[in-house]
């Protein structure tokens, strides 16, 4: 193309692409001007008129509004400076859009009523200091006033969730049902016993240091044995079992007899809680840890193999 070559909007369309009609909308804003005239009255561009309606149309389907635009090709506005603030516009659009998508997945996945849908709004819209409020609260509600605290900071540090910067659409929604469950009365009420008595075995502890807790115990205990397909009513299971009451009766100073057993039976199916592993679950997801495995089938394997013991 020659540099004092003139051409009018139909010329220009068939070399850029563009419509004839976009051309004279972006004619009619200022954002490419005529170079001159026919004498009919007809507009003509030069070559320069090429290359901004090419940056105009890459614009334009990046995003940016009009007067934005304008001011880029005019040179107003420093082109890096404008795409890095509509990359940050974009990123806030995207995430919205993620929650807008998880709420609406959760609700089409649990039927949720009206009233549930609002709660995972605004569960799923709060801010980062929202979120760890909220959290704490539900921490402070379970360990809160006992004695041992000191011992639970661990605990408490492996159950506070920590949603990213750019979650994804599973994680929004992991945090939204986490959320709801740390505002259940009920689970609160369920974590807190547990708490409680782990707090009073700690306390009977005869170490200054904390002392594994009984389901770790069982679990290590029980877990290879449940493996090997040791059937929990067998003799086979007998020193398994006599291995974490032995550990039970140290722990609490008391003999390891029938009512302590049905003790442990009784403790065990607290930390069988179907609502605790779920919660343990969705904080795996949420920090974008590794998935749990479920220790559900240990703990049914002891509590079957203490029953068989004690008769209960």
């Amino acid at each position: 193309m020659d540099g004092d070559t003139l051409y009018s909007i139909g010329e220009l369309a068939r070399r850029t692409g563009l419509t004839v009609k976009t051309i004279r909308f972006y004619s009619d804003r200022g954002i490419v001007a005529p170079t001159d005239r026919s004498p009919a009255g007809y507009r003509l561009y030069n070559i320069d008129a090429v290359a901004r309606l090419d940056l105009v149309r890459t614009l334009r389907e990046l995003g940016l509004d009009l007067p934005t635009i304008r001011k880029v090709v005019d040179r107003e506005l420093s082109l890096p400076e404008v795409a890095a603030a509509h990359a940050e516009a974009l990123a806030v659009q995207i995430r919205v859009l993620r929650l807008r998508r998880a709420v609406l997945t959760a609700v089409a996945e649990r039927g949720s009523t009206p009233e549930e849908t609002e709660l995972m709004h605004r569960l799923a819209q709060l801010s980062e200091d929202e979120r760890r409020r909220l959290i704490g609260d539900f921490l402070d509600a379970v360990f809160g006033g006992l004695d041992v605290a000191p011992a639970f900071a661990g605990v408490m540090r492996s159950m506070t969730p920590e949603l990213p910067d750019n979650p994804e659409a599973e994680q929004i929604q992991a945090w939204v049902e986490l959320a709801e469950m740390s505002l259940d009365p009920d689970f609160r009420a369920v974590v807190r016993r547990m708490a409680e008595d782990q707090a009073a075995e700690q306390a009977r502890s005869d170490t200054m240091s904390p002392r594994r807790d009984i389901a770790a115990v069982v679990r290590d205990q029980a877990g290879p044995a449940l493996t090997a397909g040791i059937d929990p009513a067998s003799s086979q299971a007998d020193p398994i079992v006599s291995a974490f009451t032995a550990h039970y009766a140290h722990v609490l100073g008391h003999p390891d007899d029938v009512e302590l057993r049905r003790r442990l039976v009784t403790r065990l199916e607290s930390v069988n809680d179907p609502p605790r592993e779920r919660y343990l679950q969705l904080l795996a997801v949420v920090n974008g840890w590794p998935a749990p495995e479920s220790l559900a089938p240990v703990f049914d394997w002891s509590v079957q193999a203490l029953r068989v013991r004690t008769q209960q």
